[in-house]
C-alpha cells in the first residue's frame, strides 16, 4: 500500500493528490469536510522529549540563526541523529537535510551514536555533491563538538554552525524531517527485527525525496524540485 493511504496526509495533502494523481480540482473546503464526515484524518506527530546536552568540545556560533531559507542547492545543509526503537533497543539515524529543497542528502544507520555514525553520514554527502564554502549546521551535541568532526570540515572547505545550547528550535527543520518520518513510518508498522526497521527507513527516504510532495516546493518532491529548477 502506497505511503499516501497510510493515513499521513491531512486535507491539504490529499486535496493536491487528488490533482496531482486523477486531475481531480477540488476545493479544500469540500475534501475537509467529506474526512471530516468519513472520520478520516491525519495521524499527528508527537513531540520529540527533551533529554538535554552534553557538555560541549569544540563549538561554533549560530551562524544559520534560524534563516531556513537557501536560493542554491548544497549551500545550507543541517544534520542531527535521532533514535529509531527496536524491541528494548535502539538503532540511531544519522541526516544530512539540504535546506533548498529539503532533500535528505545522505543518511547512515547505526547500532551507536557516535562520532563514527556521523563522520560516515557527512563523508557519503560530500562524495555526492560539491561541498565547497557549506554551512553545515547541527546542535552541540558531542559528535559535532569533537577534534575530528571539525577537521573533517576544515579540509573540505565547509563552515561549521552550531545552535544554541538546548534550543531544538535552531535546528527545526531537520526536527520537523524526523517528526514526519516518526509518524508516517515508524508508527504505522511494527518491527521484528532490524533488518525491517532499516529497510522500512530506507523505503520512506526514498518516498520522501522522490514521491512526497510539498507545498513549499510548489507541490513537488525535492528531488523533482531539484531537477526541474536545474
Amino acid at each position: 500500500m502506497p505511503y499516501q493511504l497510510k493515513g499521513i496526509y491531512g486535507y491539504p495533502r490529499v486535496r493536491f493528490w487528488l490533482k496531482k494523481t486523477f486531475g481531480l480540482n477540488v476545493n479544500h473546503k469540500r475534501v475537509y469536510w467529506l474526512m471530516k464526515e468519513l472520520g478520516i484524518r491525519a495521524r499527528i506527530r508527537r513531540r520529540k522529549p527533551y533529554f538535554g546536552r552534553r557538555e560541549a568540545g569544540i563549538t561554533s556560533t549560530n551562524v544559520l540563526n534560524r534563516d531556513f531559507n537557501a536560493t542554491t542547492p548544497n549551500t545550507k545543509w543541517v544534520t542531527d541523529v535521532t533514535y529509531l526503537p527496536i524491541g528494548s533497543r535502539f538503532l540511531y539515524l544519522s541526516v544530512i537535510f539540504d535546506l533548498y529543497n529539503n532533500e535528505v542528502v545522505a543518511f547512515r544507520i547505526g547500532r551507536h551514536n557516535n562520532l563514527k555514525l556521523v563522520l560516515e553520514t557527512v563523508q557519503a554527502a560530500v562524495h555526492k555533491r560539491k561541498v565547497t564554502n557549506l554551512l553545515l549546521h547541527s546542535d552541540q551535541g558531542f559528535q559535532y563538538t569533537h577534534k575530528e568532526y571539525h577537521a573533517f570540515l576544515k579540509r573540505k572547505k565547509m563552515k561549521a554552525s552550531m545552535s544554541r545550547k538546548g534550543n531544538c528550535w535552531d535546528n527545526a527543520c531537520i526536527e520537523s524531517f524526523f517528526g514526519h518520518l516518526k509518524s508516517e513510518c515508524l508508527r504505522l508498522d511494527t518491527f521484528s527485527t532490524e533488518e525491517e526497521l532499516v529497510k522500512a527507513i530506507e523505503r520512506y527516504i526514498h518516498f520522501y525525496n522522490h514521491e512526497r510532495f510539498q507545498q513549499k516546493l510548489n507541490n513537488l518532491s525535492p528531488v523533482e524540485y531539484r531537477t526541474r529548477v536545474a
